[in-house]
């Protein structure tokens, strides 16, 4: 990999092939992925309604440019609204969505600044990177947009700083980085109230939280919250590359022909890839998806919370957070997995991160669990005899 800028510090083994809820590497090593490649592949590797999706639209045009009407981008625009007069404009990542999320809340308002929260993630670009709350990734990239400010996630003093000259605040449901830290729920509606109170927009981005993850289509619904402005990406497509900005029908005055747009935003094989995953995203999908995350969670409580390398537990639906102790450390947990064919992620403050596909099946879910019992008993071991 000599040829790659170094941005990535990369596991010594290359996924060449998944089928359902397992990958596999280059040696034939087959792995349960608990990882869904970051949030992403929601409806699992190699499932044949959606592979036959895609390939349908391959084989009619997957490229044409937005000067044309697009029939797959009403579609799924119409799919994305959770009212019937919103509107959506799409992108190409979650950064790109977070990008023109901020920038119509600025010309809708008139307004330059933003508040966003601490430890939360938008993304990588000049202006997502501004609203994110971790300066470690900022560093050697300084200045960047001027305009935001931070307050604490999920303290009610953080209401006293929505003030109005704001033009929007900025927050994740579930901060997912950031520690799968969930939004107080009184909390949330606070921020929401603010936000109406002093014209400020609500920007919520449900990049890693939406299409499914937290049980629902997007994890606000289960909050009661109205943003003005919501956020998806990652698991719009399964994979496929695509992000939307969905925003209410009265901020479309603000983004007309010329104002914003993209060469590759919503071309027909993401459309045809993320209309096959809100096809299966139905009422029944997501209940199901609800009773394995409980049947999970009930695991865990069980058989990971009383060991005492486990801090905490947090986390809404299939996205998971084990907060370890300093008594091991999350890489130590991963590569122990990796060992036994597991696969995880981490976030912030030595957090083992769950992000499993969400048509893995319960018996996978718990088999994954007494996966991670018996890493952290085994880096415990090795720990303590080191």
């Amino acid at each position: 990999m000599s040829h790659l800028f170094p941005t990535y510090t990369r596991f010594p083994f290359e996924i060449v092939k998944g089928i359902g809820a397992h990958l596999f590497d280059e040696q034939g090593n087959e792995y349960l992925d608990l990882t869904s490649g970051i949030g992403v592949c929601g409806l699992g590797y190699n499932v044949k309604a959606f592979n036959d999706a895609v390939e349908r639209q391959l084989h009619q045009v997957w490229h044409t440019s937005n000067l044309y009407e697009s029939s797959l981008q009403e579609s799924v625009a119409a799919q994305l609204g959770v009212h019937q007069d919103m509107l959506v404009s799409f992108a190409n990542s979650g950064t790109e969505a977070n990008e023109a999320a901020l920038k119509l809340a600025r010309k809708a308002t008139g307004r330059l600044d933003f508040l966003a929260f601490d430890h939360s993630f938008h993304g990588r670009s000049a202006g997502s990177l501004t609203v994110t709350g971790n300066e470690g990734i900022k560093e050697g990239f300084l200045p960047l947009v001027p305009g935001a400010r931070f307050a604490k996630y999920n303290d009610f003093a953080a209401i006293d700083e929505i003030k109005p000259d704001l033009a929007g605040v900025i927050l994740e449901v579930v901060q997912g980085e950031g520690g799968v830290i969930a939004g107080d729920a009184k909390w949330l509606k606070a921020v929401q109230d603010k936000c109406h109170e002093v014209g400020a927009l609500l920007l919520i981005d449900e990049v890693q939280t939406g299409m499914g993850r937290t049980g629902s289509l997007f994890a606000f619904e289960q909050f009661g919250l109205d943003p003005d402005i919501y956020t998806v990406a990652k698991g719009l497509a399964n994979g496929i590359p695509v992000g939307a900005m969905i925003g209410k029908k009265e901020l479309g005055q603000y983004f007309g022909p010329g104002s914003h747009g993209s060469t590759f935003a919503g071309n027909p094989l993401a459309m045809a890839a993320a209309q096959q995953v809100l096809k299966t995203l139905n009422q029944e999908f997501l209940s199901t998806v609800q009773q394995k995350a409980v049947a999970m969670h009930q695991a865990m409580e069980k058989e990971l919370l009383p060991m005492d390398m486990v801090d905490s537990i947090s986390g809404l639906g299939l996205m998971i957070g084990i907060h370890l102790n300093q008594a091991v450390s999350v890489g130590q947990v991963l590569a122990q997995l990796h060992s036994q064919h597991v696969l995880a992620l981490s976030a912030r403050d030595n957090t083992l991160r769950l992000l499993p596909p969400l048509i893995t099946s319960q018996d996978e879910l718990l088999a994954g669990v007494d996966e991670i019992k018996k890493a952290l008993n085994t880096v415990e071991s090795a720990t303590a005899t080191a």
